[in-house]
């Protein structure tokens, strides 16, 4: 494989669909948490994102096959190994939510829109797209805003829902002007050939 930056950039995004089909199951995996913290408990809502976000992986690469993505990405592509290791990041950041939450349940999910969205950051340089740094941002930002406001667990967790939802949708539409017609992507910066 060309392990140019933009290649690998282009196979992250052929492979994932831009990463939009993950984008909407963390979006999912939000929803079901604010659905049962509106009907059942915050505490329960905070094991409903922890048992809901181990599915986003899985559901994610469903969602690039039925949207015609490979769901994997070339052997070699060195963003492989960044967006592993920034999974491991995420993983080990989760106890610290969860402790943080055992005192007040709106704060777990600040912690969480906090450290989610220092991930995507991290996606804007796997799949080359300027969307990731305000979806990151975004997201960091909701985390703190809902902690000083003191917002109920409800309102937290909606936000991380709504915030996703909108994104997934945003990125999908940015993927499908980089396809070409033919189904073959339109590299950034690429000469296109005189007719």
């Amino acid at each position: 494989m060309d392990t140019t930056v933009n290649a690998a950039q282009a196979d992250m995004r052929r492979g994932y669909y831009s990463g939009a089909t993950g984008i909407l199951a963390s979006a999912i995996a939000w929803t079901a948490s604010a659905a049962t913290a509106a009907i059942h408990s915050p505490e329960r809502a905070i094991w409903v994102l922890l048992l809901a976000g181990m599915l986003i992986h899985p559901v994610g690469l469903l969602l690039c096959r039925l949207l015609g993505a490979s769901g994997s990405h070339a052997k070699g592509n060195p963003f492989g190994l960044l967006a592993g290791a920034s999974t491991f990041w995420l993983i080990f950041s989760l106890p610290l939510a969860y402790g943080v939450g055992l005192g007040h349940a709106t704060w777990f999910f600040c912690a969480m829109l906090l450290t989610i969205g220092g991930r995507y950051l991290v996606f804007a340089t796997l799949y080359g797209m300027r969307v990731y740094w305000a979806l990151g941002l975004v997201l960091a930002s909701a985390g703190v805003a809902l902690a000083f406001l003191r917002a109920s667990p409800l309102v937290a967790v909606s936000a991380g829902a709504a915030i996703e939802f909108v994104f997934a949708v945003v990125v999908m539409l940015q993927h499908r002007q980089w396809v070409r017609p033919d189904g073959s992507p339109e590299l950034p910066g690429a000469v296109k050939a005189a007719a």
